[in-house]
């Protein structure tokens, strides 16, 4: 197992360049995630049935935005 690694999609630094934080990116993500959960479509095919990675996919392919408002993000 030395040597191995696990490609992740999508990738953190593909993520990270779509919002301004990583606090941001956990916020965004969970509250999509939550939305699929509850039953809202997907946005596009996606090969997971997982829903937070389904949600990270929204993220990285610009499906979801956010606004950054004073109280957090809306």
């Amino acid at each position: 197992m030395e040597g191995e690694f696990i490609l992740i999609y999508p990738s953190l630094d593909a993520l990270l360049k779509k919002v301004d934080s990583k606090y941001t990116l956990v916020t965004l993500t969970a509250k999509r995630a939550r939305e699929i959960v509850a039953g809202s479509p997907n946005l596009a095919p996606s090969k997971s049935n997982k829903a937070v990675t389904i949600a990270l996919e929204d993220v990285v392919n610009d499906r979801i935005t956010y606004e950054r408002v004073q109280d957090g993000v809306k």
